[in-house]
């Protein structure tokens, strides 16, 4: 029997198949060969029966860009098949005797598809169904034209700084101990509730790192973007659509015996919004900006930098999200990581841009990069935040369409961190540290810490 699940994936492949893709309709016609020459051997010979599918196939895939279909594809599927069984059978002087012969209860048993789809085959059937989705969620996406070939993120290539990257005259100390000096960290506490990869904050650098975030949900806010505050556990499905398995394994933290995943970015969650939607075309683009706690595995052993606040299991995060029609979203991916250098740069920190390469781009992005923060101690770039358009990926995973005068059509998804603490607090706190071990306080976070321009 026909699921809303198939048919669903059944709906995605005959879009795609509309669009030119041939690998679309090689999925169908491996799914459904099978099922419709077993329907059809019940009206025609096997081999007309064989005959009569491959021909309704082609017809389908050459007539893909004016056929509609309204009802679900599987039962157009075997519709097709029957009007062309009864066509032969008429040519054969058949088709009238047979509707002579049986009854009415019968005939209406033989019309339906699925009296002809046995046990046996209805399981190969799902058995393959199953096998030929957990394939095509591992193809990676088409990425784009202009990004550089590397093999890993050794080959990303600079595009611009912003900024001075100043190297002061006086020593600049590990973070994590500017902190502890200011009172304002506690990891070993963390480490006996939590374990490693934890922290307390607390004092006034606890208070820096909330007026950071609420600094980046106004800044986003006044360009434009609709706040928002998405829970902060997904279902296995939404998972399955936003990222690749790869990512899934490395990343997520699963609830146990629960359907239901810590999300590690708010752009998980914020994407699974519109899961199975179809958004009205002039409500496009949707700009949206959401805070939420990530949580990370962060598997793997790291250096010292890494043993502070810049690689742990939670943080917070101030994400922008955008919707929109695909041949915006380059216009879109541009705009999106400007907004975080002009944030970065207005907190005093010098920035530059990185154009990921091939090999360091996650297999559902078209095109990603990274900005990264100038560190004075060590005297290099750290990554603070990452933008990346999807193209159509995400949408198709989880069927999120525009609806507009032609049609419903694929969107596109785009997702760019705007501040990530605590390492955009590790980024504040280097650049801003004087030598008498205070940290002076930018002036676009002073309303936010009640004034207070000095942190001693």
């Amino acid at each position: 029997m026909e699921t809303t699940n198939d048919n669903l994936i059944d709906k995605q492949l005959y879009i795609s198949m509309q669009q030119g893709n041939k690998k679309a309709f090689d999925t169908l016609f491996i799914k459904y060969y099978a099922m419709l020459c077993a329907f059809a051997r019940s009206f025609v010979s096997l081999e007309d029966a064989e005959e009569v599918v491959q021909d309704t196939m082609l017809q389908i895939w050459e007539n893909r860009k004016t056929n509609h279909i309204d009802s679900s594809v599987h039962h157009y599927l075997f519709k097709a098949v029957k009007n062309k069984c009864y066509t032969l059978m008429t040519r054969n002087s058949l088709r009238f005797q047979i509707e002579n012969i049986l009854t009415p209860d019968i005939q209406e048993l033989f019309e339906d598809p699925d009296f002809y789809i046995i046990e046996e085959l209805t399981q190969k059937e799902e058995e393959l169904s199953k096998v030929i989705k957990e394939k095509m969620m591992i193809i990676p996406n088409f990425i784009d034209k202009s990004v550089p070939i590397g093999k890993d993120d050794s080959q990303n290539v600079e595009i611009e700084k912003f900024g001075e990257p100043i190297v002061p005259n006086y020593e600049i100390p590990y973070h994590a101990d500017i902190c502890e000096k200011l009172s304002g960290l506690d990891k070993a506490s963390a480490g006996r509730t939590s374990g490693n990869g934890f922290y307390y904050l607390t004092g006034n650098i606890a208070r820096l790192h909330s007026a950071m975030l609420s600094y980046a949900r106004d800044f986003m806010i006044n360009k434009g973007f609709t706040y928002c505050i998405p829970p902060f556990m997904i279902r296995g499905d939404v998972v399955d659509g936003v990222m690749s398995f790869k990512e899934m394994d490395e990343m997520m933290y699963k609830i146990e015996n629960e359907d239901l995943y810590l999300i590690g970015t708010s752009e998980h969650s914020m994407i699974g919004r519109f899961k199975g939607q179809i958004i009205k075309e002039e409500q496009l683009p949707l700009t949206l900006t959401s805070y939420s706690p990530c949580f990370r595995k962060e598997v793997g052993s790291h250096g010292i930098e890494e043993r502070g606040l810049y690689r742990v299991h939670q943080f917070e995060k101030q994400e922008m999200i955008v919707i929109c029609k695909l041949e915006e979203s380059m216009d879109w991916y541009n705009k999106m990581w400007q907004f975080t250098v002009e944030f970065f740069r207005s907190l005093d920190v010098p920035v530059r841009t990185l154009e990921c390469c091939s090999g360091d781009l996650a297999d559902l992005k078209v095109k990603s990069c990274d900005v990264e923060a100038w560190s004075p101690r060590q005297k290099k770039y750290f990554e603070v935040g990452s933008c990346s358009t999807l193209g159509d990926a995400q949408a198709r995973r989880l069927s999120i369409r525009a609806k507009g005068e032609n049609g419903n059509y694929l969107v596109a998804t785009l997702n760019n961190t705007v501040l990530a603490t605590p390492r955009g607090l590790i980024a504040v706190l280097e650049n801003n540290y004087q030598k008498d071990g205070s940290i002076k306080i930018p002036k676009a976070l002073q309303q936010y810490m009640g004034g207070l321009e000095v942190i001693k």
